[in-house]
């Protein structure tokens, strides 16, 4: 597991919790040669705003949180977080 720059050995039994903001981005990775099986709970919360600082994309999703009905959603995107454009752009 990666989270804040540490790389984290895991094993069988082990849990971890991580915070809503960007200093819990986290990966998991499977360096064995067997399945990795695990367990994931969440909020799933609407609206929920992600930001993956790897790629540098942020995903935003309204009326449905990313795990539920995509047919409630009323905005899923994700976005390049190195694209700005002021309030006023566009509107008249």
């Amino acid at each position: 597991m990666r989270i804040g720059g540490e790389e984290i050995q895991v094993s069988r039994g082990d849990y971890a919790t991580f915070l809503s903001r960007a200093e819990g981005a986290h990966q998991i990775v499977n360096t064995s040669d067997e399945p990795l099986r695990y367990l994931c709970f969440s909020t799933m919360a609407e609206p929920d705003v992600m930001v993956y600082p790897d790629s540098g994309k942020i995903g935003v999703f309204a009326g449905a949180a990313p795990g539920g009905p995509k047919e409630k959603r009323t905005l899923s995107k994700f976005l390049r977080n190195d694209t700005d454009i002021g309030y006023y752009e566009g509107e008249e």
